[in-house]
């Protein structure tokens, strides 16, 4: 029997259905991080977050679609975690605002609004790369736009995207290398795919697999790889060509510099030209720009001919890549209510490092990074109830930099997020802040002092692998120095010692071990003592951090 309207009831059912759908399945879209470490987030994080849009919809009393898609998009902006579950809140952003003046859809209205989904996504990233969640979603979305040209039963379309969803995914190793190395599809994609065969369960009734459980074939075949890339982490520092991360607000009409008027195509085509990784969107009162540029200052210009600007910024690049998490919940601790000039948010796991990071000047925790990437409404949350005029967020973690980037829209105080992508990096950079200074001053401070210290982490391998010709052993150790697997051996204090060796250079000063939940004083000191003896200039300090999975983090200043 065909159906030709999505009313309010099969809308809630489909993202009821995809959210139970993602969740079923978020430990095998984990098993897809082929970095053998005891803490694949992909799936988690993207199971959070439709879980967040459900709850919106779920919660939402209107019997219009339109509005109920406004609620999912609300949703899953406010608990969007991770690259991945970041770009699945920007898929339905544009989605929700395809059917935003619609009482209810029909085939067209679904395959245009997965259209629109996409080129809202692609538009939001820094730099769109194929091979990740961005190209199964555009595949999906096309075979959409393709079966409708011929039906009007929605629910042979949403069978096309789920169709096209999983084609495209079939084709993410051909895409992207680091994939291809392993024959391993994306953990974003795949992902994306169960929240897509969760819509056309609920929308259908019809009841497919509901858990994915790969043999240990599947998992050999997963595993050979350097890195599980997310769409960040596929280019190098030498790749960048714009070295300036360019935002922009301006409120149109107030305060022009030209009686011209406003043309966002224009402003798109200008803009394109002095930079890539362009997002320039506006609406009647408002456009916001983000490019990557040299010439900043030509942007505000470009800017001020149309409208006020009601808020410029300005990033040194820094790119963002996927580190490592596990699953435990993230909430932001208890905050003053007295008003300060500064807030100064880091995101760290374990007592010891919270302490750390308070007597270097931060002000605020949220419990997260290392063992589970808190949301975007985590981060928000922070800064709403710091009570201060102005914040610094240290994420700590390349996988939460996009998720933080989202919160600074989100709050009425200027923030400037500092790309840390480690704890190290993160107490590094505190090192460099500055209460009297101004926010911009700050953060480029903060910025310049990441590459000054180099990141190491010691942890146990969950299964056998080989990667860049290293060959891992299940349960041995393994030593991660700033995102690459070095170091292989069964002995842990042998196997962090080697890291060390790794680390150290001429320029070295000063190294600090932080001893995890699984470390302990008696190794951490032996490790001191191989120092002290082999490196005798340099300096070592001990803390006591109490993070998960890493029984030591190692910095080398």
């Amino acid at each position: 029997m065909s159906k030709e309207l999505i009313t309010k009831k099969e809308f809630s059912d489909m993202v009821r259905v995809a959210s139970h759908r993602l969740e079923k399945n978020a430990k095998f879209v984990n098993s897809l991080n082929v970095f053998p470490v005891p803490d694949g987030d992909t799936g988690t994080n993207m199971s959070l977050t439709i879980q967040s849009g459900f709850k919106a919809v779920n919660e939402s009393e209107s019997d219009h679609v339109g509005t109920l898609g406004k609620a999912l998009a609300k949703g899953l902006l406010m608990g969007a975690r991770g690259n991945s579950g970041v770009i699945t809140s920007q898929i339905f952003r544009g989605f929700s605002k395809s059917i935003e003046n619609k009482d209810s859809l029909t085939a067209m209205d679904l395959a245009k609004a997965f259209d629109d989904g996409v080129k809202t996504a692609y538009k939001a990233v820094m730099k769109p790369v194929e091979g990740t969640i961005l190209t199964v979603a555009r595949y999906g979305a096309e075979a959409g736009m393709k079966q409708v040209e011929s039906t009007n039963d929605i629910a042979e379309v949403m069978k096309a995207v789920v169709a096209g969803s999983k084609v495209g995914l079939e084709k993410t190793p051909s895409l992207l290398p680091v994939l291809k190395e392993v024959g391993v599809v994306d953990s974003g994609g795949q992902g994306l795919v169960f929240i897509y065969e969760g819509f056309l369960e609920g929308l259908t009734g019809q009841s497919g697999d509901e858990e994915y459980i790969p043999d240990e074939r599947d998992m050999t075949e997963m595993v050979n790889a350097s890195h599980h890339q997310s769409v960040q982490g596929q280019f190098s520092t030498d790749e960048i060509k714009n070295g300036y991360c360019t935002e922009m607000m301006v409120e149109l009409g107030k305060n022009p510099t030209t009686d011209e008027k406003f043309d966002n195509e224009k402003l798109r085509d200008y803009l394109d030209g002095i930079g890539d990784s362009l997002i320039c969107v506006s609406d009647d009162e408002f456009v916001k720009v983000h490019v990557h540029t040299n010439y900043p200052y030509k942007v505000w210009a470009a800017g001020k001919k149309y409208g006020a600007l009601v808020k410029i910024k300005i990033d040194n690049m820094r790119l963002q890549h996927e580190t490592i998490v596990d699953e435990d919940e993230p909430v932001a601790e208890p905050v003053s209510q007295e008003p300060i000039d500064y807030a100064v948010i880091a995101v760290s796991s374990g007592a010891g490092l919270t302490e750390l990071f308070k007597s270097l000047g931060v002000t605020h925790v949220i419990s997260g990074g290392q063992t589970m990437n808190p949301s975007t409404n985590d981060i928000v949350d922070a800064i709403n109830k710091s009570n201060a005029k102005r914040a610094l967020v240290l994420p700590n973690n390349g996988n939460i930099i996009m998720a933080a980037k989202q919160a600074v829209d989100l709050v009425d105080i200027p923030v400037a997020i500092v790309g840390s992508k480690t704890i190290s990096q993160g107490m590094t950079a505190m090192l460099s802040f500055n209460p009297e200074a101004e926010l911009d001053e700050n953060e480029e401070n903060m910025e310049d002092s990441l590459d000054t210290v180099k990141s190491g982490q010691i942890t146990q391998a969950i299964r056998d692998t080989e990667i860049d010709g290293l060959k891992i052993t299940k349960g041995h150790y393994m030593g991660i120095v700033d995102g690459k697997i070095l170091v292989d051996d069964e002995d842990i204090i042998a196997g962090t010692e080697k890291m060390l060796d790794a680390m150290i250079d001429e320029d070295s000063e000063v190294i600090t071990i932080l001893i995890g939940q699984e470390g302990n004083d008696d190794d951490a000191q032996k490790v001191a003592d191989y120092l002290d003896d082999k490196y005798a200039d340099l300096e070592t300090e001990i803390h006591q951090g109490d993070q998960p999975v890493y029984p030591y983090l190692i910095s080398v200043e």
